[in-house]
Order: structure tokens, then C-alpha cells, then sequence
């Protein structure tokens, strides 16, 4: 009789170590080693050979004699999960969504499944099927075709997928998943590639494009190994503030599209709503003229928007000086803070700063620079900067002002919504504009005279 082989797996991060350790090397998680078996069986738990389903033919094939055919997506009810995903759900594609606890992302996918026009299996191993009803009835929109399956034994759902025959399979979640080939407890390292390894095996063969959902660990990143975003073909964060009402679904990996796109959502108590045109939304509406406000021309993936910067200075009342910051790195703000102190002779090294992007939104824009330096001057001289300028350029450690990616769409958006001035760099290409003018700047001594 062969020997039992184990291995130590670290549940945060999945690092592998040959016998036990309190603390993992990798991520410093404490009591997070687990000892598992190794899976035991090699068979597959769903056996295309015998499967109805299968459609692939399973040989090599020369490049030259591979036809490019015209590509086919599904496309949902939900215009920015389309957008997000590159126009649809690519047919035996995995996808895995991942988010902070509370933030919509069952919601997300159970609102597709009873939009879209197709054959769904919804499998939860976390929620009942009335509880699902509960949230399905607040969603007010139906689907006769939607089949909710409140199960987390894998065998069981490739019996019922063999079954029902669905256009989309969503599993709600993967960490919740377990099989009988691995012998270890579930939601562990073992249980997660194995699970997921069976499924991307399923959705090759039978075309049928797999949705799942992962939980996170403490640093934010989608809980289990790294090699499970290797995996699957598309990963996707979910995020936000609880607080607030918005949500960004933003692309971390895209095999069949750009992972610069966003979609962006307001959650309402109907579900989660779409928001077409974010700019009119995000930017605040105040009839009085206030200080340390500067509006930013921000583009995510092909999308422009205008965001509403916002920063308050104050004098340090404790020996350091508080740095925060909502939506913006604060590591960036630092970086502005000294190229105004080096190369604008602004003295802020005493003050309290604050920024904040409102809306709750994350911004990883360049081109917010100049808006965040304007808003910071603002609010640190108590000059209110005009309400229908905007701001869109990177600031260089030099004080230079650097051009950024798709300024006529920036300028494009701003001339929509009314605005009657944008500031962007000098070595921008040529931008022809109507009803707004263009200011063109080089330098942040040049953005001082400009604009007082």
C-alpha cells in the first residue's frame, strides 16, 4: 500500500511548504498553514467521451489549416458588462468576478441571468433557493429559463448541467465548491485547483461559458493561489465603498478583449443600476462657489468622464502632518506635494491634506494631476477656481506638464457638458474644438498665470 502524500498549503497567499510553520514567509499571515492530501484520483470527474455536450474535436491541427471564423459572443441585457467583457460573453470562457464582502457581485450575475434571453444555471453553495427568490423578487425582472440549483458538490452539478443543457453555468462561489476525488476540507488550496481545473475542463469542451465568483483575502486580492487568475480567461474586481452608491467592475486580465475598460453602477434597492453617461452623475451640482473643487477630463479604458476633485488644506495640529486620501494613491499625491514644494516654491509641508474623488469612485488616471494641484492650491489660498474650467494633463517630477492618451475625447466630453475652458499640455497633438478653448500649458509656473 502506497504512502499518504502531504503537502502544507498557506490559505492566504497559497504558498507551498514541506512541513508545518506558524508564520508563512510569503505574505507574514500567522496559523494560516494547513497540511492537505494530495488529490488521490486522476480521473476526471466529468468524462466528455460519454458527455452529449461535447462539441471540440480533441486533435492537432496545422496554424495553416485553422480558418478564422467570425467571433461569436452572447451578449447580456447589462451594456457595461458587455463593455467590460468586449462586447459579450465569449462561449467556453471562464470568468471569475471578485469583490469585497456586501458589495453586489451575486446581485451582478443574478441580475444578468434574469435579463439575458438565454438558458442559466445559477449554482449558490452559499445562499438557499428562497433567499435567492428574496433578492430575484427586488430585481423585478424575470426569466423562465433561469435555474437557481443551491449545491456545492461538483459531481452533482455536472449531473445537473448534463441535464438542464445551459447557455451560461454561475457558480456562487468557487471557494464554496468540493469534490470527493480530493481529500481535503473545503475551501482549501487543493479543493480550489481541482474544482476550478474541472470546470475550465467542462466549459472547453462544451462551449458553455463558465461565471464565477471569488471570495478575497485581507489585502484585497481574490482569495487562494495566485495560479487560479492564471487559470481562468477573464478576472474582474468589483469595487467600491459600501458607504457610497457607486461601483466600478474593472478588468484585471482580459483574453479576448482590453483590460483598460470599466463599467460603472449606481446600487439602488432594484439591483444594480447602469450608469450610461457617469460624468453628469459624478460631478457635484452647488449653486455657491467653493474652494478646493477642480474637475478633472479622466478617461478609464475607451470611456471619458468628469470627475469632481476635491482636497481641504489646514494648518497641522499634531507635530506630523496628516496625508489622506479617498480614490487616489497616496503615494501620488506625496510625488505632487514635493514637485509643488521643489519646483513652485508652495510651502505645504506643514499642512494637513485631504483629497478626495467624490462619488466613492478609484481613479488610477495620470491625467488627474493637474486638477489635484489645482485643487490643493485653491483650498490652500481660499481662492475658489471658476466652475466651467477643467483640467486634464500629468505633472512630471520637473513641473513639467505631460501630455496624456485620447485628450480630443477628454476635450469632447467637457465641450458636452458645457464647459468653457480645458488645461491640458502644450505638446499635446492638435485639438479642434467649437465651444470650448483649449489652454495649453508647459509647465506648472505657467498654470499659476493661466489661471489667476
Amino acid at each position: 500500500m502506497s504512502k499518504t502524500k502531504t503537502t502544507f498549503h498557506c490559505q492566504e497567499c497559497g504558498a507551498e511548504y514541506a512541513k508545518w510553520q506558524g508564520q508563512c514567509n510569503k505574505c507574514g499571515s500567522w496559523n494560516s498553514i494547513v497540511e492537505e492530501i494530495k488529490q488521490v484520483s486522476t480521473e476526471n470527474l466529468w468524462d466528455h467521451n460519454k458527455s452529449d455536450l461535447n462539441k471540440a474535436s480533441n486533435k492537432p491541427t496545422s496554424i495553416d489549416e485553422i480558418s478564422i471564423q467570425n467571433e461569436f459572443r452572447i451578449e447580456t441585457q447589462d451594456k457595461e458588462f458587455n463593455r467590460v467583457l468586449g462586447g459579450g460573453i465569449v462561449p467556453g470562457s471562464i470568468t471569475l468576478l471578485g469583490g469585497e464582502p456586501g458589495i453586489g457581485k451575486s446581485t451582478l450575475f443574478l441580475q444578468i441571468s434574469l435579463k439575458i434571453s438565454k438558458k442559466v444555471l445559477y449554482v449558490s453553495g452559499e445562499e438557499s433557493d428562497n433567499q435567492i427568490k428574496i433578492r430575484a423578487n427586488r430585481i423585478k425582472y424575470s426569466n423562465k429559463d433561469c435555474f437557481i440549483y443551491a449545491e456545492n458538490k461538483l459531481e452533482n452539478i455536472f449531473a445537473q448541467a448534463e441535464k438542464i443543457k445551459p447557455n451560461i453555468l454561475i457558480i456562487d462561489s468557487i471557494q464554496t465548491l468540493i469534490t470527493s476525488s480530493v481529500d481535503s476540507m473545503q475551501g482549501t488550496i487543493t479543493q480550489l485547483k481541482t474544482c476550478t481545473a474541472e470546470l475550465i475542463n467542462f466549459g472547453k469542451r462544451t462551449s458553455i461559458p463558465i461565471l464565477l465568483i471569488g471570495h478575497i483575502n485581507k489585502e484585497g486580492n481574490i482569495a487562494g493561489p495566485k495560479v487560479l487568475e492564471h487559470m481562468v480567461d477573464t478576472v474582474l474586481q468589483f469595487e467600491g465603498d459600501r458607504n457610497h452608491l457607486y461601483r466600478i467592475l474593472r478588468v484585471k486580465k482580459n483574453r479576448f478583449g482590453s483590460t483598460n475598460e470599466i463599467g460603472i453602477y449606481e446600487m439602488v434597492n432594484e439591483g444594480l443600476k447602469e450608469i450610461i453617461n457617469p460624468s453628469e452623475i459624478l460631478i457635484g451640482n452647488s449653486d455657491q462657489k467653493l474652494s478646493g473643487t477642480a474637475i478633472c477630463a479622466s478617461v478609464e479604458g475607451s470611456r471619458p468622464f468628469l470627475i469632481e476633485v476635491q482636497a481641504l488644506v489646514s494648518t497641522a495640529v499634531y507635530g506630523t502632518p496628516q496625508r489622506s486620501t479617498m480614490g487616489i494613491n497616496t503615494k501620488r499625491l506625496n510625488m505632487l506635494l514635493a514637485v509643488l514644494e521643489k519646483r513652485a516654491g508652495f510651502h505645504l509641508a506643514s499642512k494637513d491634506i485631504f483629497l478626495n474623488i467624490t462619488g466613492g469612485l478609484k481613479v488610477e488616471d495620470t491625467g488627474t494631476d493637474l486638477a489635484i494641484i489645482v485643487a490643493i492650491l485653491s483650498s490652500n489660498n481660499n481662492i475658489n477656481v471658476p466652475e466651467d474650467y477643467c483640467f486634464a494633463a500629468e505633472v512630471g517630477l520637473s513641473g513639467e506638464v505631460r501630455p496624456v492618451n485620447r485628450v480630443d475625447q477628454r476635450v469632447k466630453e467637457a465641450e458636452k457638458l458645457g464647459f468653457s475652458k480645458i488645461f491640458i499640455s502644450k505638446y499635446c497633438d492638435t485639438v479642434i474644438a467649437k465651444k470650448i478653448e483649449v489652454v495649453n500649458l508647459s509647465s506648472i509656473e505657467d498654470l499659476i498665470d493661466k489661471i489667476s
